[in-house]
């Protein structure tokens, strides 16, 4: 089975701060991390190979060359071999062209390394973005079946994949066949700890670069990629200001909440 993992380098939202005159987020001396949802997917391959050794990890990122620490982190984790695709003419793309040209550097390392994958694994969403459209835009531009916050899964005996699926209030069972693309949110256990081994391999490991030339994306259509292709454009950033006030409601019926509730929304014109 091969499996890729596509991650991404993000600001430690930990260690952002807010300017209190331009309210815009400074990034400035904010240390990069591993996106957490893509540790996640990661983990998840993981297991799939504990189970099944056979398989081979490949992970892929999309950026600098200062991305290659977090390929380096999960190869030193589980992963196999790694793929950066960077170029400047990448710059500036949102979430569709982004997805595009990852998707289209999907098929270039099938060609390269002679092989098709079976699943796509992602985490649900970027801590620096939230918008948890890349992962299902990839499976649309690949033609893929999906499933979208996966907590785990595994092979079943019948060639398909089992992924356990968390939904608002409860889990599901989803079984979807090879190839695929699954998105992971948080399980209720974190990704593995690299070992000293593996360290001291990543250390080492190439990892083959993707560029934006001709000769990398000969099929390519440029239209697609960076400003040009992206249809939405992020003007400004800001905190919005704490609203004073508020109403709470409590230690009554909810029925008798509610309908206070909603006399409120009618005296305000909200409904």
């Amino acid at each position: 089975m091969n499996i890729i993992v596509c991650i991404k380098q993000v600001p430690d939202t930990t260690e952002i701060r807010i300017d209190p005159v331009k309210h815009t987020l400074i990034r400035a001396g904010v240390p990069s991390i591993l996106n957490p949802f893509d540790g996640y997917a990661l983990e998840a391959a993981a297991r799939l190979k504990d189970k099944n050794p056979d398989t081979n990890i490949y992970v892929l990122s999309m950026g600098p060359n200062q991305a290659m620490a977090v390929l380096r982190e999960a190869m030193s984790m589980a992963a196999d071999k790694a793929y950066l695709v960077s170029g400047r003419s990448f710059g500036g793309s949102d979430t569709l062209a982004t997805s595009y040209i990852i998707s289209q550097a999907i098929k270039k390392i099938e060609r390269q390394e002679g092989i098709k994958f079976d699943a796509i694994f992602c985490g649900k969403q970027a801590i620096d973005g939230d918008t948890a459209q890349v992962g299902p835009e990839i499976a649309e531009h690949l033609g893929l079946p999906q499933v979208t916050y996966g907590l785990e899964c595994e092979k079943t005996d019948t060639g398909k994949l089992l992924v356990l699926q968390e939904g608002d209030g409860y889990k599901a069972k989803v079984v979807v066949d090879f190839p695929c693309l699954v998105t992971f949110t948080k399980p209720n256990f974190d990704p593995r700890f690299p070992t000293v081994k593996r360290k001291l391999a990543a250390k080492k490991a190439e990892i083959k670069i993707i560029t934006d030339s001709e000769e990398d994306f000969p099929d390519m259509d440029r239209a697609k990629i960076g400003l040009k292709g992206s249809p939405t454009r992020v003007k400004t950033t800001f905190t919005p200001e704490p609203k004073q006030g508020g109403i709470v409601y409590q230690k009554e019926a909810p029925e008798v909440m509610v309908k206070k509730l909603v006399g409120e929304m009618h005296k305000s014109g909200l409904i």
